[in-house]
């Protein structure tokens, strides 16, 4: 009787932990978080946040998927007509506009602490938040700067970097003259960013993107600074070919000693320090027309509005992504800025002076506009750009004709 009694309450116990356990996995969660590549450290770098998150939600997985960032939209929009989107998704910030008309990316606020929200650089915030809300989480930002080779310049006979484009163009001239197979300044003509690089001397020269509801691409300081570049490529003072490079090939000739300037992000000093640890360099500001300006870009972490575990997602990001450890583990890996303030004040940024560069410049950032339709007036902006470079159009009338594209998406 005792043994049939016991027996029972065992057989009683057993079918109770059998159910909790098909309990346990039927609330076990699954978040998809799909990735811009920006390097070999990204995917271990995301790979080891889920690991981290996963060993406090026993039973929870995240699972990690990066792709190439010329890809990733297209990727995104398929994943999005075809009801397969992840929970997460990584997207250059200018996209958000776009996804928040069309009420994709889920409002963050009421997911997050006063105190989480509050450990952010507060300018890296608004790009990301529209009518008051947040839609994203900035996870990489940077400001750009020029990069010059030391070495080459004093060949040159030049001792100091230009500060204006006048001193840009006669350094080129000078490092031109020397008859080797470098070049004086890195232009890029091809693919992600294309816009940007011109943005940089449009900007300077006093040049707006957009100016009272209307397109400024056209403008007499945006002809002026368009203008400015194809001489420099009429005059041998670039590398051959721009609209055949994009950022990565003028990087690497950068890190390869045949590039006097370049502009760009802050990645290319960890990239410098691995691939060209003898490459004598130093930054300097963006050169000036006639004002200060330098490309502020944040890119995003936002949640899909259509995600079945936005809860488990958000911990994922609040708990563990925007973690001070791995925060300061992903910038200086990839070798972007801080976005929060405790990673900000970390002996590996606080005591950097290269940084200083890049952080001068934050007060004359200019992002990219938060307008719909963005990504189809950068096509544009990119096909006059490389129709001039390749003569196939002049200054003038290339920027008309995209000025013209970009107001009727104006007006959609």
């Amino acid at each position: 009787m005792y043994q049939t009694k016991k027996s029972r309450v065992l057989g009683l116990l057993a079918g109770a932990a059998a159910i909790l356990a098909t309990s346990s996995m039927a609330q076990a969660e699954t978040v998809r978080v799909v990735l811009g590549y920006y390097s070999a450290a990204t995917q271990e770098l995301f790979e080891g946040m889920a690991k981290d998150f996963m060993a406090k939600h026993p039973g929870d997985e995240v699972k990690i998927e990066v792709i190439q960032w010329d890809n990733l939209q297209q990727r995104l929009t398929t994943d999005i007509a075809g009801g397969t989107e992840p929970d997460i998704a990584m997207i250059g910030t200018r996209w958000l506009v776009d996804y928040v008309k069309n009420d994709i990316a889920e409002p963050l606020d009421g997911y997050m602490t006063p105190e989480f929200k509050g450990g952010f650089i507060e300018s890296f915030l608004s790009p990301s938040t529209f009518d008051g809300k947040m839609y994203g989480l900035p996870v990489a930002a940077s400001a750009r700067a020029m990069y010059y080779n030391k070495d080459l310049l004093a060949k040159a006979g030049v001792n100091e970097p230009p500060t204006n484009w006048d001193g840009v163009v006669d350094t080129a001239k000078k490092i031109k003259a020397l008859g080797t197979d470098a070049y004086g300044f890195a232009l890029q003509g091809k693919e992600i960013e294309t816009d940007a690089y011109w943005y940089y001397s449009l900007w300077t020269h006093g040049g707006d993107l957009i100016k009272d509801g209307k397109s400024g691409v056209a403008s007499p300081e945006a002809i002026k600074a368009l203008t400015l570049y194809k001489s420099m490529i009429d005059e041998g003072l670039t590398e051959p070919d721009p609209s055949g490079l994009n950022r990565q090939d003028i990087e690497r000739l950068f890190k390869q000693g045949r590039i006097g300037m370049i502009l760009t992000g802050p990645w290319l000093r960890g990239q410098i320090k691995t691939d060209a640890p003898t490459l004598n360099y130093a930054l300097s500001p963006i050169p000036e027309g006639t004002t200060k300006a330098t490309y502020g870009v944040t890119d995003t972490l936002m949640v899909f509005k259509s995600s079945k575990n936005k809860e488990l997602a958000m911990k994922f990001l609040t708990e563990t992504a925007f973690s001070p450890k791995w925060r300061i583990e992903f910038s200086t890996k990839e070798g972007f800025l801080p976005v929060m303030k405790e990673e900000a004040a970390a002996p590996v940024f606080a005591n950097d002076p290269q940084l200083k560069a890049f952080t001068d410049m934050l007060p004359y950032a200019r992002f990219a506009p938060p307008v719909p339709n963005w990504e189809q007036m950068v096509d544009a902006v990119i096909a006059a750009v490389q129709k001039v470079y390749i003569g196939q159009a002049q200054p003038e009338a290339a920027l008309k004709e995209a000025a013209a594209t970009i107001d009727g998406l104006i007006q959609q």
